[in-house]
């Protein structure tokens, strides 16, 4: 006897085929917030992961209440000159500047797990006091995700506060060779079936590529929307056109018509997160 699919779990049919659209880096600055914002309002965003640590996280969570907001757990500060701090300030945490180390390959080799543990339920702690409604928990530039070390904290504080997570997808998985997906359902955790990382190539070319073959079930793709100015240019030079192109991918009245004359549905973690604790 098989057992129901996520679809069917969560009321739809096996066939259906379900999607998420998660801002990343909401929080990071005011530009993405305002485009965050819009693309929840105007476009397809379907959910948001908040950097606790950044100035303008507060600003994002002030004004999202009726959007499902997720948690970005940031151990990394990757700007040349925009930096911040995490909230416990762990020795280990921190770079020759004082600041979050800015790659993943630092954090990884110099970052103690009791700390990397303190920081991040710091951080969704932090959320949760805010009055952020937490929908699910994902990892910045996926540091909590892609060394073994790290992804054990990571279902740990899923476990904890209850929450669904991101999951990177079978291929990454192997190429990781850890058994993410697996450790995660020992733990009574729900994340989606498929996940699609356009980081790299243009996110408009990457999903109208998804939506020509997205299978069903639930599927999870990310941006990082931000609206271009002056803000975003001096902060994210190397990557201020691939912030701007997410926006306006987001914004595409032509995406949205493909989406839904596909018959695909557009949902949130807020699906998984009520049906994990149910």
């Amino acid at each position: 006897m098989n057992l129901p699919s996520l679809a069917e779990r969560l009321g739809y049919g096996a066939d259906d085929r379900l999607l998420i659209v998660n801002c990343d880096d909401f929080g990071s600055s005011r530009d993405a917030n305002n485009a965050t914002l819009e693309c929840f309002e105007r476009g397809i965003a379907s959910s948001a992961t908040l950097m606790v640590p950044c100035p303008w996280a507060l600003d994002a969570v002030r004004r999202s209440t009726q959007y499902p907001v997720g948690v970005h757990l940031t151990l990394t500060c990757e700007y040349p000159s925009y930096r911040w701090r995490g909230l416990t300030n762990g020795a280990s945490l921190l770079d020759s500047e004082g600041f979050l180390p800015r790659t993943v390959e630092e954090v990884h080799r110099a970052a103690s797990l009791d700390e990397v543990r303190q920081e991040c339920r710091a951080q969704i702690a932090q959320a949760l006091s805010w009055g952020l409604d937490v929908t699910h928990i994902d990892a910045h530039m996926g540091t909590a995700q892609t060394d073994p070390r790290f992804f054990a904290v990571y279902v740990d504080l899923a476990a904890e506060f209850d929450l669904p997570l991101r999951m990177v997808g079978t291929d990454l998985e192997a190429t990781l060779g850890f058994p993410c997906r697996d450790v995660a359902v020992a733990r009574g955790l729900i994340f989606p079936d498929h996940f699609v990382s356009p980081w790299g190539r243009p996110t408009y070319e990457v999903l109208l590529e998804a939506l020509d073959v997205l299978p069903p079930g639930v599927t999870e793709i990310y941006a990082h929307p931000v609206t271009d100015g002056d803000e975003l240019r001096t902060y994210d030079p190397k990557h201020a056109d691939v912030r701007v192109a997410d926006y306006a991918c987001l914004m595409d009245s032509g995406i949205r018509e493909r989406i839904q004359s596909a018959g695909i549905r557009l949902i949130s973690f807020r699906e998984l997160r009520e049906l994990q604790r149910s």
